[in-house]
Order: structure tokens, then C-alpha cells, then sequence
């Protein structure tokens, strides 16, 4: 996720310096930091109505390899986590040190070895990262920022094996978001699979083409 101050203007609760919210039984309480990392260091809509559809048990995520990109705050990481999956939670360098707090915070001892906050920058930090090694690729509002779009297809490339299920959240603001969704359909088999209306945030589901479904 981008460090930069998002231009959608102040909403509710983004400036607060913590939100809670009660996934798999439990409480999260995530820290957020708008001033110091901007968009990354608060949670947005798009994370919550994830962690719900993942919680829901839409997908099974019992001991499945997971990644998140553009993790920011961690709350989708860390519900994946509670949900019973082995997470590598990622984000530039800048936002780990909140990151790797908010993810130590809020998992339980046992699950704590269940969760790795590693630094992955779109496009150049791919050779730290296996090819194919990931069942389940998550990703929040991640898709905004146009410069970053042949980064983020090149890296969900390299990340995906033929069974891997991307499941992307976002909220369609700009012309540029819906141009992203048809860059990843060249690219892979595309559809959406639900929609909030009260919080207007999509989930798209993304395979490499010819995959059987297998959430």
C-alpha cells in the first residue's frame, strides 16, 4: 500500500488513534497512525467487509498458505490468521514496524509462529517471495494508485500457481480502478463474488485460466 495521504477526504473513525472490531470470536483492537503513514496505517471498509466475507466461512482458510499484500494495518492478516490459515502478512518497509505491532497484539501464543510480517514491494522484492507457494492471495483497497498497477499484476504473477485464489476488496471510485480490473482480466479469470451496498465495497475472486474453483 502507498504511503500517501489518501485524496478521498477525512472520513469518520480514519483519525482515531485505534479501532476494534470482534472477528473469529475475538476482539481486535488495531492501532492506526493517519499522520505518520497516511492510507496505510488506518482501516478501511474494504478490510472489514473482506474479513467478514472470510469469516463467513465463504472460503476455507484452515491451514492454507495465505498472503496479503498492501497489508497496512494487519486486520485482514490477522482475522486470516485467527481463521486458522498460515499468513505472511507484507507491506513496503515503512509501515511494518505498526504492522508487525497491530499482528503480535492481537494473535493469541500458539498462533503467533502462524504469522510473518515480511517487507514486499510490488515488483521489486519478488525473489524473497517462492513462485506459486501461496494458496489464497488477499488484497484490501489496494488497487488506487495507477503507477502501481504493473507492479501489482507482475507480482500477483509471480505469486500464483495454477490453484491459487486471489481475492481482491475494493470500492470502485475512479475510472482508473475499473481500468485495473480489465488489466487483470487479460491476465486471469475474473468475477465478482459479493457486495456490501451499505459500505458499496466489491470482492473479485481471480484465478489463472482453466483453475477449478476450489473455494
Amino acid at each position: 500500500m502507498a504511503l500517501v495521504p489518501y485524496g478521498g477526504g477525512t472520513l469518520p473513525g480514519l483519525h482515531s488513534p485505534a479501532a476494534t472490531y470482534r472477528f473469529a470470536g475475538r476482539a481486535v483492537r488495531i492501532e492506526q497512525s493517519w499522520a505518520q503513514l497516511g492510507v496505510a496505517a488506518v482501516v478501511w471498509d474494504a478490510a472489514v467487509v473482506l474479513c467478514a466475507y472470510l469469516e463467513r466461512g465463504s472460503v476455507d482458510l484452515r491451514d492454507r498458505a495465505v498472503i496479503e499484500l498492501g497489508a497496512g494495518t494487519g486486520l485482514l492478516g490477522i482475522v486470516a490468521t485467527l481463521l486458522g490459515a498460515r499468513v505472511t502478512v507484507t507491506d513496503r518497509a515503512a509501515a511494518l514496524a505498526l504492522l508487525e505491532s497491530n499482528v503480535r497484539a492481537n494473535l493469541p501464543p500458539e498462533l503467533q509462529p502462524r504469522a510473518a510480517v515480511k517487507e514486499l514491494t510490488w515488483g521489486k522484492d519478488l525473489g524473497n517471495f517462492p513462485p506459486g507457494a501461496f494458496d489464497f492471495i488477499l488484497g484490501s483497497d489496494i488497487v488506487y494508485l495507477e503507477e502501481t498497477f504493473a507492479d501489482l499484476l507482475q507480482t500477483l504473477e509471480h505469486l500464483c500457481a495454477e490453484r491459487t485464489v486471489i481475492l481482491l476488496s475494493c470500492r470502485i471510485r475512479y475510472e482508473r480502478d475499473l481500468n485495473f480490473l480489465k488489466m487483470l482480466r487479460g491476465r486471469f479469470s475474473v468475477h465478482e463474488v459479493h457486495y456490501d451496498p451499505s459500505k458499496d465495497v466489491h470482492i473479485y475472486k481471480a484465478q489463472r485460466g482453466g483453475c477449478k474453483d476450489e473455494i
